[in-house]
């Protein structure tokens, strides 16, 4: 089968780590029998150099032909967050490509890989059995909700609005609780019901949805606390359950107990076949073009399109086994590179993506 894929490559680091999960992509299709038809879809960046805007309508109505879109992190230097190119542009292209196309359950899973247990900020008794998955609400609450400014008292005052309405939190309850079946079979809503109506919200329509799901562990806990127990005792961690905002936000801090924020992809998803695929990090511009930058992230994309998209397990397993082979085998990229580790074995962004095609 054809399957057409969508390419938001992204800026900076962007191309240079899209193109290792393309060689990744193409990889599988060869060993398991599928076509795949690449469709680069100008964005970010890119977009504002040849449209004048982020998001052109030419992308949209292209990336709606798309089986799923593959896409690159997004941005432009620190220095330039007010540059006309940069300012906003999350709000201007990211969250309009997760509204556009109803991208409600974000799925980013943080894997201890053995090999790279030393990286960890944390010491490696706290490490062991620690996987968690993190099921954030993506199309509402308080990056969608009302924004605004008025005067106050003399001063500018802004504000932005957190909204829930319960269909929105039945729907990613669901795919939480059915998704803890397939692993250590818990879910763990955080929210901060003490304080914020919104929450409290969350915890009623919750408990409404678990009553289908009595076989499934689960508990609550405020969202303060639920990021001190991510540090202090991960290993209770199975599927979180989470707010838009509260999502963003833990998923950053959990991702580091690998050691690096350069290992970890992302899913965005609306209940259908299609998909976005996205690592989670930033498009680090210090570093590109230096053929240095982690694909990993990247790579590790293709075996959630498999699994979500084409529903082919064993493709799926495929990346991740030539993956952790090959941190296994000691090849490292120049973040994951420590004192001790062969030098040899220290590879650039290309050489990295041809050793994973090569185990695939």
């Amino acid at each position: 089968m054809t399957y057409r894929i969508g390419l938001l490559e992204g800026d900076y680091i962007g191309p240079e780590i899209i193109r290792q999960a393309v060689k990744a992509l193409k990889a599988c299709g060869r060993r398991f029998g599928y076509e795949f038809e690449l469709v680069r879809l100008p964005v970010s960046g890119e977009a504002y150099d040849l449209y004048g805007e982020p998001l052109p309508q030419s992308t949209v109505e292209a990336a709606k032909t798309c089986h799923a879109l593959l896409k690159g992190p997004f941005g432009g230097p620190t220095e330039e967050i007010n540059h006309p190119k940069w300012a906003g542009v999350e709000a201007k292209a990211l969250l309009p490509l997760r509204k556009i196309f109803n991208l409600y359950t974000n799925l980013r899973e943080t894997k201890i890989y053995r090999p790279l247990i030393n990286l960890s900020p944390l010491k490696p008794e706290y490490l062991e059995n620690v996987g968690i998955l993190i099921v954030r609400e993506l199309v509402s609450g308080i990056y969608f909700g009302e924004k605004g400014e008025r005067i106050v008292n003399g001063e500018r005052q802004f504000y932005d609005v957190e909204a829930y309405a319960e269909s929105e939190i039945a729907r990613v309850a669901k795919v939480a609780f059915e998704t803890a079946r397939a692993r250590r079979n818990k879910v763990t809503l955080v929210a901060k019901s003490n304080v914020l109506r919104s929450s409290a919200l969350w915890r009623e329509v919750v408990e409404d949805v678990r009553r289908a799901y009595a076989d499934v562990e689960f508990d609550y806990m405020h969202v303060d606390n639920a990021a001190m127990q991510c540090v202090l005792n991960p290993a209770q961690f199975d599927v979180i359950l989470t707010s838009n905002m509260f999502g963003d936000i833990l998923s950053d801090e959990v991702s580091v107990l690998s050691g690096s924020i350069g290992l970890f992809p992302s899913a965005s998803l609306n209940g259908t076949d299609f998909g976005l695929y996205e690592p989670i990090h930033g498009s680090a511009p210090s570093i590109a073009g230096k053929n240095i930058a982690n694909p990993l992230s990247a790579i590790l994309c293709v075996p959630l399109l498999f699994t979500h998209t084409v529903h082919d397990a064993k493709a799926a397993a495929a990346v991740d086994a030539a993956v952790e082979k090959a941190l296994e085998d000691g090849y490292r990229t120049k973040d994951l590179f420590r004192d001790g580790d062969d030098p040899e074995k220290l590879l650039g962004t290309e050489e990295f993506g041809d050793l994973i095609a090569e185990g695939i």
